[in-house]
């Protein structure tokens, strides 16, 4: 069976890490991303969160190439209109198939959008592959966020996998029964999965809330709490590491590709 993005984030590289420290790694480093006005600092950051990923947390290349599939491929998207389509001064070359002037200004901020793109979602991939939902809403408990909307959010979080549990569980059933030979069988097949999935989904989430009631579920939701102080030595190594993608945001201000 296929592991979700929830099972990485309980069994990884670095699962015992404190979570106070990835957030904040994770936060500081993407505003950093954020701010950049070149675009060599947020490709860095994506870089460095990827090695951390793949060879920190042990998450398989394989499956974050999937993960990160669709904001690159947003990215790329973002990247080529602004290029087409900003920009005012400084052409570089003309396409006369469609009648577009490619500006270096438009290029160049085409450019700083898409590496802004990945380097704040590697930012937040880190942390979502990395730390469990778990310890974040404690987290956020801590910081006095309503208990009201954190349950909310936590009841959201476990209704999204139950959802993709069924989904999965019926298209398997389909697949075994050949429901996706054919071009036509596939939108038949399809069809009836999107149908039932509603129905199937609805009835899990009465169970699962049967089965909280059964449990003493009073209309709270108690979270685990964590040891959430950070040790000295890796603040150092965070305040150390955030300084240093500062001044190189400042060395780099003025970097143009073109």
């Amino acid at each position: 069976m296929e592991r979700t993005l929830d099972d990485y984030a309980h069994s990884n590289g670095l699962k015992n890490t404190n979570p106070s420290f990835k957030v904040l790694f994770a936060l500081l480093t993407m505003i950093i991303c954020v701010i950049s006005t070149s675009p060599v600092i947020p490709l860095i950051i994506t870089f460095l969160m990827m090695f951390l990923i793949i060879f920190w947390a042990k998450i398989p290349f394989k499956f974050y190439l999937k993960f990160i599939s669709i904001p690159l491929f947003f990215g790329i998207m973002t990247f080529l209109f602004m290029a087409l389509f900003f920009g005012m001064v400084d052409p570089w070359f003309k396409i006369n198939l469609i009648n577009v002037i490619v500006y270096k200004d438009g290029f160049n901020l085409g450019a700083l959008v898409f590496a802004r793109i990945l380097g704040g979602f590697s930012c937040l991939g880190f942390l979502a592959l990395t730390t469990p939902m778990t310890e974040i809403f404690s987290l956020l408990e801590g910081f006095k966020i309503p208990l009201v909307i954190l349950e909310i959010a936590m009841m959201m979080y476990r209704y999204i996998f139950v959802f993709l549990e069924e989904a999965t569980n019926m298209y398997q059933s389909q697949k075994t029964r050949l429901g996706y030979l054919s071009f036509k069988g596939s939108f038949k097949s399809l069809g009836i999965l999107a149908s039932n999935l509603f129905i199937r989904t609805w009835m899990r989430g009465e169970q699962v809330y049967i089965s909280m009631e059964s449990r003493c579920y009073d209309g709270s939701i108690k979270t685990f709490k964590t040891q959430n102080s950070i040790s000295t030595k890796n603040m150092a190594l965070l305040v150390s590491f955030e300084f240093l993608l500062i001044i190189g945001t400042y060395l780099t201000a003025g970097f143009k590709i073109l």
